[in-house]
């Protein structure tokens, strides 16, 4: 499996180039509301088949995955929430720890008739999608997650020491002030530091992104995603007791997490996919647009190796 998907990367990086700015999803996919315990989430769903759910991060929202949604709805129902108080969904005051936000996409995909899914994260969302997996392992076909740490999961405690991760205990009330109005700004730090090429996130998608960041509570919101990274780690720290049994890939950039992904996936499932995506930082879907498509698209597709 790891050489096919090494050997597709270096053919797709060529053949599909990423594109300037955030795409509109086809008018194919439907957009709903739905309500979980506590939040109210923005939904994007289309294509028929089996199940995937796709998780974003923070610097973007449900958006940033409107390429790889457009592939896999050919043959599977993809689901594209925002997550709570990101985006276009509601900004509750609590909730934030991966295990509640996992809990929101399992209302999700009940609502939306679903029972089994494979789930794929990036950054924040990877953390989400870790939790998920580890909530509800019967319900997890595949597991995907991309370019960032599992909070208390090893080596958890030398990762959160790095100097990069500041961002992490930042936030509270005086923090927000600082930001307020320059939402841009803050964001830049990230797409700017995390990328290996900065100009892969372009000028259109971060106006985009930061128009929405802008919203009322949307700060409050993600400066609390963070904030409640320390509770993960402790329920992390009990899931990982059980190993998650389905097949996971773990995808680091080159500039980025690189093989640290599969470092760390390897202390919390028993079947392992490792790939780096060379010269690609933290930003893959904008940054390696096409061998990341690619990659997931074939890990998907391929066999199940668990009962």
């Amino acid at each position: 499996m790891v050489r096919f998907l090494l050997g597709v990367l270096g053919v797709l990086a060529i053949s599909l180039p990423a594109s300037a700015g955030v795409k509109p999803y086809p008018a194919s996919f439907q957009v709903k509301e739905l309500q979980t315990d506590g939040a109210t989430l923005h939904v994007r769903v289309g294509g028929k088949g089996p199940a995937v759910v796709l998780l974003h991060g923070f610097g973007d929202t449900g958006d940033m995955w409107e390429p790889l949604a457009e592939v896999l709805a050919r043959h599977h129902t993809v689901v594209v929430p925002d997550l709570r108080g990101m985006g276009l969904s509601s900004h509750p005051e609590e909730g934030y720890d991966k295990r509640t936000q996992a809990a929101d996409i399992r209302s999700v995909l009940t609502q939306l008739h679903i029972d089994h899914a494979v789930v794929v994260g990036h950054d924040i969302g990877t953390m989400v999608a870790y939790a998920y997996a580890a909530r509800y392992p019967d319900k997890t076909d595949k597991l995907v997650v991309m370019d960032a740490p599992v909070p208390g999961i090893p080596p958890w405690d030398q990762i959160v020491r790095l100097p990069a991760l500041w961002h992490f205990d930042f936030g509270g009330p005086d923090m927000e002030r600082l930001v307020a109005g320059r939402e841009r700004i803050y964001l830049d730090r990230f797409w700017n530091e995390f990328a290996g090429d900065p100009s892969k996130m372009d000028e259109a998608s971060r106006q985009h992104y930061a128009e929405l960041y802008a919203r009322p509570g949307a700060m409050h919101s993600a400066f609390a995603q963070f904030r409640s990274i320390r509770k993960d780690a402790e329920d992390n720290k009990l899931a990982m007791a059980t190993k998650l049994p389905m097949p996971v890939l773990a995808i680091g950039g080159e500039k980025s997490f690189g093989a640290n992904e599969a470092a760390v996936m390897r202390n919390a499932a028993t079947n392992v996919t490792e790939l780096v995506v060379p010269n690609a930082g933290h930003w893959l879907m904008e940054e390696a647009t096409g061998p990341t498509i690619t990659a997931i698209s074939a890990f998907i597709d391929g066999p199940k190796t668990h009962p």
